[in-house]
């Protein structure tokens, strides 16, 4: 594991997700918005709807629709910091 970590090119790719926007950093932040909306949609499912149609089913429920608004969004976000990145 201490080996995975000291990678130069996984500690260059960790220090460009913060500094640089290009192809990979802006599909690694969709990713991870993505996961991070399915795992709030599953918990925002199981609040809302989870006693009328069952936890699992509003939690699946939940993490389906979440990242419907969150993929345009990220995209929208990610093409204005380029954009304002070039002036």
């Amino acid at each position: 594991m201490f080996v995975f970590f000291n990678n130069p090119g996984l500690r260059d790719f960790l220090y460009s997700l913060n500094t640089d926007l290009n192809f990979t950093t802006a599909l690694t932040w969709l990713v991870i918005a993505v996961i991070l909306s399915m795992i709030g949609g599953a918990i925002g499912g199981m609040m809302l709807g989870g006693k009328d149609i069952g936890y699992k089913f509003a939690a699946t429920l939940g993490s389906l629709f979440a990242p419907a608004g969150v993929i345009p969004a990220i995209i929208l976000g990610l093409l204005m910091l380029n954009l304002f990145a070039k002036y």
